[in-house]
């Protein structure tokens, strides 16, 4: 499992003057952690692990030369920007079993679209219990050969055998479907085909 670190620094509540200086609010709390620690992390290192591992990241917290294995429980947003308030990471202990919804990739998507067909999402994340270690950062599924009407369910996971799916078993993540502008081409023929009655005076 790829180590990747996220250093927290140490945060007085209620004093907002540190946003100023690129740093993000934040809490470390879980396991052999009496109470909540408000800290705060560099903006821009914080990015970049979210970019790369997504919003449940694992991480190894360094606060001075104390390290602490967990991932990324939430992360608060302001409404209207969308830029990032506040993260809160919960610390686990590495044969930890925890709930998650690891976030679902879709590739090949190209060569569907050059079928004429297009991914019709209906669900962008999967529910998963299991050992925090064996968590992937996202689930991948290559729908490169999928055709029209064909659909994405638990089937098309492949997830180590110790992490359990608690989505219900009949749930449909994606669908294939006629991409909107051939079928309304494809009305538009019909249209053009029909031929009015000749009707004689």
């Amino acid at each position: 499992m790829e180590k990747v670190i996220l250093d927290a620094f140490e945060r007085i509540p209620g004093n907002k003057k540190f946003k100023e200086g690129g740093f993000i609010a934040g809490v470390i709390y879980g396991d052999n952690i009496k109470e909540a620690i408000s800290v705060k992390f560099e903006l821009l290192p914080l990015k970049k692990i979210l970019a790369q591992h997504g919003s449940n990241a694992k991480v190894w917290v360094k606060c001075g030369e104390d390290k602490k294995f967990g991932f990324v429980k939430a992360i608060q947003r302001h409404p209207v920007s969308a830029t990032i308030n506040h993260v809160d990471i919960q610390v686990v202990s590495l044969d930890h079993e925890i709930k998650l919804q690891l976030p679902i990739s879709f590739k090949g998507e190209a060569n569907i679209i050059d079928n004429l067909l297009q991914l019709q999402i209906h669900k962008s994340e999967i529910d998963v219990f299991g050992n925090m270690a064996l968590m992937p950062d996202v689930v991948t599924i290559d729908i490169a050969g999928k055709k029209l009407g064909d659909t994405i369910t638990i089937a098309d996971f492949d997830l180590d055998k110790k992490i359990k799916i608690t989505d219900e078993e009949d749930q449909i993540y994606a669908a294939i479907i006629a991409r909107k502008e051939q079928v309304e081409e494809d009305e538009v023929t019909k249209e053009e085909l029909i031929v009015e009655p000749v009707v004689e005076a």
